[in-house]
């Protein structure tokens, strides 16, 4: 990683990829709801209209599905367009074109088509925006076969692995967290990219695994530290991206660790972290000196009210519950 000291948010690291990208290959559209004069909800397109014009920033009527489908045709027909859904919620008003169409379109034409597309979008809770506007919806997406999923945490893998999709020749779910926009993290000037399927091991530890994604890493990294001064030493792995998985990494501590806590903002029953902890058992099941445990969202839809919707989302009492119960107790104890 450079090291600059140059500081700038979450989502002007977003705006700086898609400039040096569109910069560079004249082949590149955005297609949204918002995204060109009004520089999006979260003013991640910002001034892009002004520099490259209303053919390559194309601000669509309220129609998700239609949209979607445009962006496909122009990717198949060799433009690189990156669609943007102002919230993931709305992604399945247009999931047959997603799941049915871009994910499958290359096996099912035998490699003869490529769909190489970015769909980014904002999830997560936190801000009081109801059912239908705070989900985490990245495990649907991880599901289908066809799809890549990136799940950025901070403004320096926000900025790399964004590169690195738009130069991908695959579809891609590029999912942001609204509560992350405004953050602030170190970003170098220098050309750099972020590999797929390689996680970041935020803090090294030899007591217990922690893996997350998202916003959960800083809530976990919040735990981490405190535990510090009880004398726990955790390894915190942000996995950056569920598809590919770098569940390697997470193995190889687990080693170490011998224990492992997964945590994610989506919802805890049929979450990612049930696909995590099965790897984890069939590839490292000899190594774990206790259960797998996951902390995920209570499995409701999540509250208007913020302070239940603070109770819902997995709060730093739990992600402790959990490291604690894995700690204190043995495989085959009662």
């Amino acid at each position: 990683m450079f090291t600059n000291g140059r500081q700038i948010t979450y989502a002007e690291a977003l705006n700086e990829a898609l400039h040096e990208e569109m910069a560079a290959n004249e082949n590149i559209i955005i297609l949204g709801e918002d995204i060109g004069q009004y520089g999006g909800v979260f003013n991640v397109t910002k001034d892009l209209i002004n520099k490259f014009g209303k053919e390559r920033i194309i601000d669509t009527p309220i129609s998700e599905a239609g949209f979607t489908g445009a962006g496909i045709g122009a990717a198949m027909t060799g433009l690189k367009p990156i669609v943007e859904f102002m919230w993931i919620d709305f992604t399945f008003v247009a999931l047959d074109q997603i799941l049915n169409q871009a994910a499958k379109m290359t096996y099912m034409s035998g490699g003869q088509t490529k769909v190489p597309i970015v769909f980014r979008t904002q999830g997560g809770g936190g801000r009081g925006n109801g059912a239908q506007h705070s989900q985490s919806l990245e495990t649907i997406f991880a599901h289908v076969p066809g799809l890549k999923v990136v799940v950025p945490s901070n403004p320096y893998d926000a900025k790399g692995l964004l590169k690195t999709a738009i130069r991908d020749n695959c579809p891609i779910m590029f999912i942001e967290n609204k509560l992350l926009y405004n953050m602030k993290g170190e970003v170098p000037e220098e050309e750099y990219t972020i590999p797929f399927g390689q996680a970041n091991i935020v803090i090294e530890g030899s007591d217990v695994t922690v893996v997350s994604l998202s916003r959960t890493v800083h809530e976990c990294k919040k735990v981490v530290d405190s535990l510090k001064e009880r004398g726990i030493s955790a390894e915190l792995i942000d996995l950056r991206t569920l598809v590919p998985m770098d569940s390697q990494t997470v193995i190889d501590s687990v080693k170490k660790t011998n224990r492992l806590v997964i945590v994610h903002e989506a919802v805890e029953s049929f979450g990612w972290g049930a696909e995590l902890s099965s790897i984890v058992q069939e590839q490292a099941f000899d190594y774990l000196d206790a259960p797998v445990k996951r902390v995920g969202s209570l499995s409701v839809p999540i509250p208007y009210n913020m302070a239940l919707e603070k109770e819902v989302l997995p709060t730093e009492a739990r992600i402790v519950e959990a490291i604690e119960e894995v700690l204190y107790t043995k495989v085959g104890t009662q």
